[in-house]
């Protein structure tokens, strides 16, 4: 079968599908046809940031990270083996993470990574039992055209917001400190750097930020970007005090200096097992890189500020999946029976946001390949899992201005009976997802998909 794109959707599959015997064409078109984002020919190279988010069971995103290792999720396991210090999150050294998933991939038997740039769904279906498409977020023009005139012209774009990383040995640790919010400790622990305004630096910051030359020269319709992800500016430009709700919130942290919560504070998270380097939380932008250097050298801490990277915006495609897309992530329109293959989708191009999601579904489109090849049935996935309340989310035919989404307790099902304590109710729904899970899981098992409870994944 042949796998189109070897981020982290296309990597997961590729595995998940070798190790249960099926030979892999895995098609990556870096590094002959690069993107504006991509620093590295890896597979699984992470361009935002280098944060899975939370770990905590009891948390959506912990939720989903149980399932992927339940699963035997191989991504997951290379991220765990390369975790760098975070609180209670999961993030890595991206370095070592993309490098471990790309030698994986590599040694695997049954894996033939082609470096090449895939034009048309048609000639990638071509001697193929089924394709995975996984071209993410950066899809080349020419596959999206193809895509759009497959899918009927049901096809979005949008722009996406990384923020920038600085390194640490131009930061002033003389103003900022390292404390992870809501948790005690000493001076001087903690995972988060922090850098806490005043009224007065907050009010000039906020001033010159909304003010500043930003690459696109006009206005974001709020709908043209995905909440989570907005640049920083254009939270701003919603109003002065907008930042301190959002990325720049203080609550949780305590200034050693004065004992008391700052005005406003940044949290910079290391983006190495070295801590060499460090992301501006939430600081996603699409500012000019001259006015970066300008106006974030302005928080308290990063006046010499040195950028390992500057922020970039970028295109961000994605398919229409509640018209295009069944459960299995296949497919499902007139229009593919001329593939002459079954197409199914991965990743952010199925229109699912952040990292594990784009794995799960990676790992869930190669369990519906192999359930087709198979002969088999797949297994509803239930909707109390994390997954299964996002694929229901995705596909739902009720959807009528689809935009991506990650996995949240807002989407799943509510609870039989009400919880009125919001520790309580997240607990719920983990212990009434972590059982569906086992169901689910002893289906696939029964029908030769997953190994037996209790056995190892290959």
């Amino acid at each position: 079968m042949t796998i189109l794109g070897a981020g982290l959707a296309g990597s997961e599959a590729a595995l998940q599908l070798a190790d249960r015997g099926f030979r892999v064409r895995l098609v990556e078109m870096r590094p002959g046809k690069p993107t504006p984002v991509h620093d590295t020919d890896a597979c699984a190279e992470l361009v935002c940031s280098n944060s899975l988010k939370s770990m905590k069971p009891e948390s959506a995103a912990g939720m989903l990270k149980a399932e992927l290792e339940a699963l035997g999720s191989h991504v997951l396991a290379a991220a765990r083996r390369h975790a760098v210090p975070a609180g209670g999150a999961l993030a890595v050294d991206r370095a070592a993470f993309a490098r471990d998933v790309t030698e994986r991939i590599g040694a695997h038997p049954l894996i033939d990574l082609v470096r090449e740039e895939a034009t048309s769904l048609k000639a990638a279906a071509r001697g193929a039992d089924a394709l995975v498409v996984a071209t993410g977020p950066l899809t080349s023009d020419a596959l999206a055209a193809d895509l759009a005139a497959v899918a009927g012209g049901a096809r979005l774009a949008f722009y996406d917001a990384a923020a920038p990383i600085v390194m640490a040995d131009s930061l002033d640790e003389g103003l900022l400190f390292r404390q992870s919010r809501y948790e005690d400790g000493s001076e001087g622990e903690g995972d988060y750097l922090n850098a806490p305004f005043s009224r007065e630096e907050y009010d000039a910051f906020i001033a010159e930020l909304v003010a500043a030359e930003r690459v696109v020269l006009r206005d974001f319709e709020s709908r043209d970007l995905f909440q989570a992800c907005q640049p920083i500016e254009e939270i701003a430009r919603k109003g002065a005090d907008a930042p301190r709700f959002g990325p720049l919130k203080p609550v949780g942290l305590v200034d050693p200096r004065t004992g008391r919560r700052p005005w406003a504070a940044l949290q910079l998270r290391a983006e190495d097992a070295h801590g060499s380097c460090y992301n501006l939380v939430g600081f996603q932008t699409n500012l000019t890189f001259p006015e970066q250097r300008r106006v974030f050298r302005m928080i308290p801490g990063l006046a010499r500020a040195e950028f390992a990277r500057f922020g970039v915006m970028h295109r961000n495609t994605f398919l229409d999946a509640p018209r295009l897309l069944d459960e299995r992530l296949r497919l499902a329109i007139p229009a593919s029976a001329a593939l002459g293959a079954p197409v199914f989708a991965a990743g952010q191009l199925t229109g699912t946001e952040g990292y594990c999601e784009a794995v799960r579904s990676g790992l869930h489109a190669a369990l519906a390949v192999a359930a087709e090849l198979s002969g088999v049935e797949l297994p509803p996935l239930p909707r109390e899992t994390a997954f299964g309340a996002l694929l229901a989310w995705a596909t739902s035919p009720d959807a009528t201005d689809y935009q991506p989404m990650h996995v949240n307790f807002g989407i799943m099902e509510p609870l039989a009976t009400r919880v009125r304590n919001k520790r309580d109710r997240y607990a719920a729904y983990a212990a009434r997802g972590a059982e569906a899970l086992a169901g689910y899981s002893a289906l696939l098992a029964a029908r030769g998909l997953v190994p037996p409870a209790g056995e190892p994944h290959a």
